[in-house]
């Protein structure tokens, strides 16, 4: 049976493999040898660490003339500076540095609210400054409350902004934030039982809870009110636009009633009524539950799964008042994220989620160590030439993701569209733009427009840095090594002469180890060029394989 138990074993390679892809953005030659020798308790605990920022905040590097700058933090009026688009690419290209040089469990977490709590960063955010404090808003809660967060996004301008809930008056109601709040950032709809009755929740509710949202304005300045918990700038309370009225609830949440207030503390009372209401049901620590499963594990499940990890997983959900680690962790210790809970290891886990677009990427920069600028010393060559024109505006977009901006509040269809879930990444319309990575990763060029990406990956520095010497020498030997780090299982003997002939065409065995020690020897330009030119051929193979596109 499926079992919440934890695995009191050594990790070893192919389950540390695991886990880091899972759990991490960093996943490296050296993490995956580290992890491998722990616990499985040790590893998850070693993830639980929340290390500073790499990158303490982001820089635009435009004009050239005269760059912005760390605008962020300026202190001026977000009005000042033009660029919000740029800028608001900038922000993510911040995010993703951080997490690809950190080991931990914190920016997979964060990554999981942004699909809990959709924002769209390029549909109606408003001003970059407010994306920024949002993506902050999501990292300070990563590791920490989903129930408090849910309270906090109410004031979050970015938030505010996106769903309408700035223009939500007592005169002039708009639901439209209040109904995403319930049928997607929380509680979710349930199965329609009648007419405006959606068994978690009613058309009703809807109205009410629009009442308790009345009020909440963006403060366009962010030298307003500052969050005394997360030092955020947040929103400001229209106390004379608040509907102070009682607001009672269908039976959806036993008749409660939440009474009226006139002030700005007495508004923040009854947005933590509310909350407390709508986490008091057992339904929504089922919905998280159910999310952190289908981002962590498997898009798709049995009554079995439901039964003996859905169920308990929301259950150690309510016993920690919704703080999200022990609920994460109780899963990633678990049998069953480790296929160790039936007969056969490998039917059910491992393998089974088709990786997103962030994923490929991450995994490429990381076990191949690229060299990216680096946006301390080079920030026009990483934020504009490397991730804006790169990654942002052509990988990510070929590939099906906006990164940070799904095209709609229901997020990336792969967390939420049946029947394809994690398959929705995968399709005719982004095959290519997945392939055509490795390519440009090691050609240093970007080839929709041309343009340098600065950087190249080395395949030559990979294989003399990171695999032993004697495993280098043999075709054999080093086409199943660089396959056994970055496959989620080991290949078979068919798959091993396949990816060969990419090293010794249709020579035999002696060609490869014969030009390898040619080059080890020499280290000359002509000998580099003459294993590199095999190498680009066999890891572009190995990396463009459907065995690749799993973890």
């Amino acid at each position: 049976m499926a079992s919440l138990l934890p695995l009191n074993e050594t990790l070893g390679q192919r389950r540390a493999k695991h886990l880091l892809r899972r759990a991490t953005l960093n996943y490296t030659v050296e993490q995956i040898n580290a992890f491998s020798n722990m616990t499985v308790q040790n590893a998850v605990n070693t993830l639980n660490t929340n290390p500073a920022n790499k990158l303490n905040e982001p820089y635009d590097p435009l004009p050239t003339s005269s760059p912005d700058g760390f605008w962020t933090s300026s202190g001026q009026h977000p009005n000042t500076f033009g660029g919000s688009g740029r800028k608001r690419s900038h922000i993510t290209a911040w995010w993703w540095y951080n997490g690809l040089n950190e080991v931990s469990l914190k920016h997979k977490l964060s990554f999981f609210l942004h699909t809990c709590f959709t924002v769209g960063k390029d549909s109606g955010t408003g001003y970059s400054e407010f994306f920024y404090d949002h993506i902050r808003l999501l990292d300070f809660y990563a590791m920490g409350n989903i129930k408090t967060l849910a309270k906090k996004i109410n004031m979050d301008n970015a938030m505010l902004d996106y769903l309408d809930n700035t223009q939500n008056n007592k005169n002039n109601p708009n639901e439209n934030y209040a109904r995403e709040y319930l049928e997607l950032f929380t509680i979710l709809k349930g199965e329609q039982i009648g007419e405006g009755n959606y068994s978690n929740y009613t058309e009703h509710d809807i109205q009410m809870a629009a009442k308790v949202f009345s009020g909440f304005k963006k403060q366009w300045d962010r030298n307003g009110d500052i969050d005394p918990d997360t030092n955020l700038p947040i929103g400001y309370f229209a106390v004379g636009q608040h509907d102070t009225n009682n607001k009672t609830f269908s039976s959806a949440f036993g008749d409660q009633t939440i009474i009226g207030r006139n002030s700005s503390e007495g508004m923040i009372e009854e947005l933590d009524d509310f909350v407390e209401m709508v986490f008091a049901q057992p339904e929504t620590a089922k919905a998280y539950s159910r999310k952190l499963y289908r981002y962590f594990v498997k898009s798709t499940w049995n009554d079995e799964v439901e039964n003996d990890i859905i169920t308990p997983l929301s259950q150690i959900l309510i016993d920690n008042n919704f703080e999200i680690l022990p609920a994460v962790n109780a899963l990633l210790s678990s049998q069953h994220f480790y296929d160790a809970d039936d007969s056969d290891n490998t039917d059910n886990i491992i393998g089974s989620i088709i990786k997103s677009p962030l994923q490929i990427v991450s995994e490429v920069c990381s076990i191949f160590e690229v060299p990216i600028p680096n946006p301390n010393s080079n920030p026009l060559y990483f934020y504009r030439n490397f991730f804006f024109y790169f990654l942002h505006n052509t990988f990510f977009k070929a590939a099906g993701m906006e990164f940070y901006n799904p095209d709609s509040v229901a997020g990336y269809p792969a967390y939420y569209q049946e029947p394809g879930f994690d398959r929705n990444w995968f399709s005719s319309n982004t095959l290519i733009g997945r392939y055509m990575l490795i390519q440009n990763l090691i050609s240093g060029k970007n080839n929709v427009d041309n343009r340098n990406i600065y950087t190249t990956l080395d395949t030559v520095a990979f294989v003399e840095d990171k695999i032993d010497a004697s495993t280098a020498y043999n075709p054999n030997s080093l086409v199943s090594h660089i396959a056994d780090l970055l496959y989620p299982e080991s290949i078979d003997t068919d798959r091993i002469n396949y990816f060969k002939t990419y090293l010794i065409e249709d020579s035999n065995d002696y060609y490869w180890t014969g030009a390898w020690g040619q080059y080890i020897s020499t280290h000359s330009s002509s000998d580099k060029t003459t294993v590199k030119t095999r190498l680009d051929a066999l890891i572009s193979a190995i990396v463009n394989a459907p065995e690749f596109q799993l973890m």
